[in-house]
């Protein structure tokens, strides 16, 4: 049983109907899985807006059909308008929540660095990684401690992103770096512009002398 559930019907609106859905304050969906044939159904946008809200990509969510049954699933995707933001489709994929799968769960650094407080830059490698679990062990974020980053050329590398190893298994390189320090670029000091073919080139942080000056020069 998920933390996270919301009310859907059933529905018969599709293709070019969907837009009186939306004018009703109503989201189109679809479910999907091994297991289930492409369910069309209907949501009210608030709560439906609330639950993506709390549960983001990676935790369960039983939407329960009115007249059918209740379906555990992971959000698949989703569209936006692009000038409002306004919902206009979600896709849930339905889990078997005895069967591993893969998600992509967003990385949040915690703690304070030396080496950043420093002044130097601190370089997330990535935002997100894929990781296998069962439905119900997804982790909402994995936390990167970044207080081991002490000096300049510091790395945090996957081995060390602390996890329940025994549940979930990280679909990248153990060796694959997550995060390090770098230097701040350095600016580069300003460049003369070369000079043009018969004139004489002008000095840095002053004005190229006239025309008939160089030429009496």
């Amino acid at each position: 049983m998920s933390s996270y559930s919301v009310k859907a019907s059933k529905r018969t609106a599709l293709g070019r109907k969907v837009r009186a859905l939306r004018k009703n304050g109503v989201v189109p969906a679809n479910i999907f899985g091994k297991k289930i044939k492409s369910l069309a159904i209907q949501i009210e946008v608030k709560p439906l807006k609330d639950i993506l809200k709390k549960a983001g990509e990676t935790n369960l969510i039983d939407i329960v059909v009115e007249g059918d049954k209740t379906h555990p699933v992971l959000v698949a995707g989703y569209s936006q308008d692009p000038v409002s933001g306004s919902l206009l489709h979600v896709d849930f994929h339905e889990v078997d929540l005895n069967v591993k799968t893969t998600a992509m769960v967003p990385l949040k650094a915690i703690g304070e660095s030396e080496a950043v407080k420093a002044g130097n830059v601190l370089v997330l490698q990535r935002n997100e990684i894929e990781v296998e679990a069962l439905p119900a062990d997804l982790p909402n974020e994995i936390e990167v401690d970044i207080t081991t980053l002490t000096e300049v050329g510091s790395t945090i590398h996957a081995k060390d992103l602390k996890l329940d190893r025994a549940k979930i298994t990280l679909m990248v390189e153990e060796e694959e770096v997550i995060a390090t320090v770098q230097e701040p670029a350095k600016e580069e000091a300003p460049v003369a512009p070369a000079p043009i073919e018969g004139e004489a080139a002008p000095a840095v942080g002053g004005e190229a002398p006239k025309a008939d000056e160089a030429k009496k020069e």
